[in-house]
């Protein structure tokens, strides 16, 4: 009993300081942790930066825009000058343009392609697949500079200028990348589901939109919002086929807006107006992501599992 009590006794003597040198060996470590957490926090200020200044930016007028040291705060804040430059340069149309005549034709159409042509690369055998699979991974090694030039002929031969078409329709031949990563996420799937399907006389149309395409949701979310992000920031394509202002989307309206404010008669609100409406054209980008971010980044992770 004595031999017990000594053992406690020895061991709650010996407690503190197996603890105090616990915590001498986690200091280390706590340092490590809070360096790499106030390395993270720049680096995500450096990014949130831009758009908090463009944002604060939309709510001043010049006299607070150029100064030094910078106004961080507007004092007053300007809120009419989102309504003023978006009413006055009829922005609604551009938008219109925008999302109806380029965005959502394009992503529809890419997305079913690619998805179409993934399925025949994937899950098809046929002569020739794994070359032509390889030719179509050679283009995307080729410049959009280099086939611009062609492509303009060949729309201008079509009567094709001064239209969305040039535009939307080639979408509707899928993307080289955008095969690529459904084809990956393609090979990924079991392929005794597709065998099951086949036994139950579902062809193979009806396999790739009951089966493969419901589970390849992630992957096809990613193949969207990329298009949708490409086809939303698109300048050098609207700016070659389309003259006609009417026609503008948002990346030739704001440009367009930023050379008629900042000419021979500059206006004195000239840098609050591009910044009110930079803002509204980043937000449903910044919205979108946001609703869709968890399946966007699960697309990523599951696609190019399997070779």
């Amino acid at each position: 009993m004595e031999a017990q009590m000594q053992v406690s006794q020895t061991v709650s003597a010996r407690a503190p300081t197996t603890r105090r040198l616990s915590h001498k060996r986690s200091y280390p470590q706590v340092i490590s942790l809070v360096l790499r957490y106030l390395l993270l926090v720049v680096l995500a200020m450096s990014f949130v930066l831009p758009f908090y200044w463009m944002a604060t930016s939309a709510l001043k007028d010049d006299s607070q825009v150029y100064t030094v040291p910078p106004v961080w705060m507007p004092n007053p804040a300007h809120w009419n000058n989102f309504p003023d430059v978006w009413l006055q340069y009829d922005f609604s149309r551009y938008m219109m343009n925008t999302v109806v005549r380029y965005v959502i034709p394009s992503m529809l159409g890419v997305t079913l392609a690619s998805a179409v042509v993934a399925y025949g690369f994937s899950r098809l055998r046929w002569p020739g697949r794994d070359a032509l699979f390889f030719l179509c991974l050679a283009t995307m090694m080729v410049p959009f500079q280099v086939t611009m030039v062609p492509l303009f002929v060949v729309f201008k031969q079509l009567g094709w200028l001064n239209s969305y078409r040039p535009l939307v329709i080639p979408a509707f031949f899928g993307g080289p990348y955008y095969i690529f990563m459904l084809r990956q996420f393609f090979l990924s799937i079991p392929e005794e589901l597709s065998d099951a399907a086949r036994i139950d006389g579902a062809n193979e149309f009806g396999i790739l939109f009951r089966i493969i395409l419901p589970l390849a949701r992630p992957a096809l979310t990613v193949v969207a919002l990329f298009q949708v992000m490409g086809a939303w920031n698109d300048y050098l394509g609207p700016l070659i086929y389309i003259n006609k202002e009417s026609l503008y989307p948002l990346a030739l309206a704001i440009n367009r807006l930023r050379t008629s404010l900042t000419g021979a008669f500059k206006s004195p609100l000239a840098y609050p107006y591009l910044m009110a409406v930079s803002t509204v054209a980043t937000l449903p980008i910044l919205v979108g992501f946001f609703f869709v971010q968890r399946t966007f980044i699960e697309g990523i992770s599951l696609t190019g599992i399997k070779g």
